[in-house]
């Protein structure tokens, strides 16, 4: 099977390497255009292109796909089916057209729940207990197509979103690998969706990093769970802006308004939050200052509790 493969960043270069390593013939790899990087800003290549130039496969990456660029590239490439992960585009109808087997993606929720750009970190910010990763045939209604696979995992305790992202990629990836070989050999399923059930995970936003302390200890965890590494819940502690980076439960209760610091000490600082509960801050990161545990950062920073 013949395989033009479409992805950009980190989750997708999981994928591509998976299905190197297991020796399917892949002719090309379409990614996202290079982006500014770091503090200078430099045009940087994203994962899944620094792994195919390493592997020797040629990279396309083109500013459009409805202009006939892209569709004549592929009639060149001349795929039997395209795999898409984490690629950030819709393929219009004529690219979806073109392979004998069609357009195959891997997607990091159980659909139809969590539709979108942004599945793995919304599943976390929920407060899901339960999440995993779709293979489907792609249509042109985003994340609208028949289902093949599913693969479900538990979500941890405090499983950020990154440590998800990583689990996921690797569960994705493995799907993959069965899907093609089923679908090659004519006996992978096609179930339609559900779409009364349908949900959506729009990408995240800076305006979300701010902590509700007036919400419960779980939505509060959650929430800092979700939003790693970005783009990071905030909070002000003594008037001061923080990222808070990891979080925890306690057994405490206290009449205190939610955002009081209700104690500070080697254990982190803990802050009293909505229905009486309380969460303890173990990392934090100030302005202009990397990434502490908690208890370090108030041997400078000392808070005084009423």
């Amino acid at each position: 099977m013949r395989v033009v493969y479409m992805g950009t960043p980190d989750f997708a270069a999981v994928s591509l390497k998976k299905l190197l390593d297991e020796g399917f013939d892949v002719a090309g790899v379409f990614t996202q255009p290079d982006k500014p990087k770091g503090r200078g800003m430099q045009l940087a290549p994203c994962e899944t292109k620094v792994l195919a130039l390493e592997h020797g496969l040629p990279v396309y990456q083109p500013e459009k796909l409805r202009d006939g660029t892209a569709l004549g590239i592929l009639e060149q490439l001349r795929p039997d089916i395209l795999v898409v992960v984490a690629y950030g585009r819709i393929l219009p109808p004529d690219i979806l057209a073109l392979p004998k087997y069609g357009a195959v993606n891997v997607h990091g929720s159980l659909l139809p729940k969590l539709r979108g750009s942004a599945p793995i970190q919304r599943a976390v910010l929920n407060g899901e207990e339960v999440t995993g990763v779709t293979t489907m045939y792609l249509a042109e209604e985003m994340d609208a197509g028949d289902i093949i696979y599913q693969a479900r995992t538990e979500i941890g305790t405090y499983e950020t979103a990154e440590e998800l992202f990583d689990r996921l990629a690797v569960m994705g990836a493995e799907l993959l690998v069965k899907t093609l070989r089923d679908v090659e050999a004519g006996t992978a399923p096609r179930i339609p969706q559900d779409h009364t059930q349908a949900t959506y995970a729009p990408p995240l936003s800076k305006a979300e990093c701010p902590i509700d302390w007036s919400r419960s200890a779980r939505e509060i965890i959650k929430h800092i769970c979700g939003m790693q590494t970005w783009p990071v819940a905030t909070t002000e502690i003594a008037g001061t802006a923080c990222k808070i980076h990891a979080a925890e439960y306690t057994d405490t209760h206290t009449p205190k308004a939610p955002g009081t610091v209700v104690s500070a000490g080697k254990a982190g600082i803990e802050i009293a939050c909505g229905g009486g509960e309380t969460v303890r801050i173990t990392e934090l990161q100030a302005p202009g200052k990397k990434r502490m545990m908690a208890a370090d950062y108030l041997l400078g920073h000392p808070i005084q509790v009423s």
